[in-house]
């Protein structure tokens, strides 16, 4: 028999899961800040820099959906509070390192503890708060992500300022110390104990996943150079991987990715879609410092506060998003929130080089409400006619496929602005040529959301092939305009 907690107050549960969810965006912002400070003290490239980021990313998206899973088997309020010391442990080892290798270690560490604040969250608030108010209680982690991200770059260019890098992971692990003091006394203790089994994690899953996605990340950002395989070795483990992957999937009792789902038109698509949109999203964390502290030359608070713009304009455009997608249906949001996004990157590929600091500005201003245009749109599409009894599994692929997004930004987009720079090391290079390969980058960019509309206007109709519910006749599907 299951015990079902009673519904809470917003008022006396979410700032606790807000501050979780806080915490876990912060691990990716105030990174992207650091980069151009990480080249400099460690004398590291812009290839070994952005492993910062990658080891958080690749860390959390291979691990996201087994966090999740785990929250079922032992208890979400257990998960929660381990991933929070995980996170904690992880920012202190990185303030601690002394070289860029251990560095990389302490942030692949805390991506472990941001997969379980990432995912829990929406869970817990599923358990324990009422029906009539969960789309509120939804609506107040999405905010909270968004202004983790907008504080992350804005803390950490002030740490910067005022002592070095080392003092913004000192800051994380304080806050992940203090986001536990609330999770502790006001989330409801869990009840019952699952043994933990391989057979229910996916284990082979996991690890075939994580090889994969480690294989394809090192190979598109130019790591095979100083690593034992070459490019051609890495793209063969990443594809051999890969293969391996789909079948232990094909036949795993609980899988890490369902197969199944990703056969369905409409989720594939919106998979599809949200890696793409992904991608550009994280171009303008990872390319846009360096445009920014090499070319025009802005010191690191400023370049902080400057960062900080994209994510707080996202932060209050998120709502506002939803309601436009109630309001006139996910697909027209969603191919407006494309066409914006082509025309921001477009602005952001050009304008800065013309008006400065101030073009920087005014081109987020344009592309940051086109992301959550289409986010809201996606993810509303995708969950419309889904069945309740995968929805939670269909949420968790929303999550990984965004992920994957960020991290294929974090590397391939990286590794086209170093190669249209001609060098590692931008530090090194002309202003006026640090700014050429910035605008080449998000003309890049420009092109793949281009295309991925191009892809949501040819799927004006798609057949489902849904997976079926408990009710459903086997072969049963479903037709649905987007």
């Amino acid at each position: 028999m299951t015990n079902t907690p009673a519904p809470r107050p917003l008022l006396s549960l979410m700032p606790t899961l807000a501050l979780a969810t806080v915490t876990a965006s912060l691990g990716v912002g105030i990174a992207t800040v650091l980069l151009p400070a990480l080249t400099r003290d460690f004398g590291a490239s812009v290839s070994q820099a952005q492993w910062v980021m990658l080891g958080y990313l690749l860390s959390l998206t291979t691990s996201i959906v087994t966090a999740g899973r785990l929250g079922d088997l032992v208890g979400r309020r257990r998960v929660l509070i381990a991933g929070l010391a995980v996170f904690a442990g992880g920012s202190i080892l990185c303030a601690m390192a002394p070289d860029m290798a251990l560095l990389i270690a302490g942030r692949a560490l805390q991506g472990l503890g941001g997969a379980a604040l990432m995912a829990m969250p929406m869970a817990l608030a599923r358990d324990l708060v009422a029906d009539s108010r969960l789309g509120t209680a939804l609506g107040v982690l999405g905010t909270s992500s968004a202004v983790g991200t907008a504080l992350g770059p804005s803390l950490g260019g002030l740490l910067l300022a005022w002592a070095d890098w080392r003092a913004a992971f000192w800051g994380l692990a304080g806050i992940g110390v203090l986001a536990a003091v609330p999770a502790l006394c006001c989330i409801p203790r869990d009840v019952g104990r699952t043994r933990l089994t391989p057979r229910a994690l996916d284990l082979p899953g996991n690890g075939l996943l994580a090889i994969s996605l480690a294989g394809y990340a090192m190979a598109a950002s130019g790591q095979a150079a100083t690593a034992a395989l070459t490019p051609l070795g890495l793209a063969a483990v990443t594809l051999t991987a890969l293969v391996l992957f789909v079948r232990v999937e094909a036949r795993a009792p609980a899988p890490l990715v369902p197969l199944a789902l990703l056969r369905d038109g409409r989720t594939g698509l919106g998979v599809a879609m949200n890696v793409a949109v992904g991608t550009v999203m994280m171009a303008t964390l990872v390319v846009g410092p360096f445009f920014l502290a090499f070319s025009l030359r802005l010191p690191d608070a400023g370049l902080g506060l400057v960062l900080a713009v994209g994510p707080m304009v996202s932060g209050l455009t998120g709502i506002p998003a939803g309601w436009l997608t109630d309001r006139f249906g996910a697909r027209r949001v969603m191919l407006a929130g494309l066409a914006q996004t082509v025309v921001g990157l477009l602005c952001l590929a050009v304008v800065p080089r013309h008006f400065g600091v101030t073009g920087y500005i005014l081109a987020l201003i344009v592309l940051t409400p086109a992301f959550q245009l289409f986010l809201a749109a996606n993810n509303t599409a995708v969950l419309s006619d889904t069945p309740r009894d995968i929805r939670g599994r269909v949420s968790g692929l929303l999550g990984l496929s965004r992920n994957l997004g960020l991290m294929t930004g974090a590397s391939v987009m990286a590794a086209l602005f170093a190669a249209i720079l001609g060098t590692g090391d931008p530090s090194g290079a002309a202003p006026d040529r640090v700014a050429q390969a910035f605008s080449l980058t998000f003309m890049a960019a420009a092109c793949l959301a281009l295309f991925t509309l191009g892809l949501a206007l040819l799927a004006r109709t798609t057949h489902r092939h849904a997976v079926p519910g408990p009710g459903d006749a086997p072969g049963k599907s479903h037709t649905t305009c987007t």
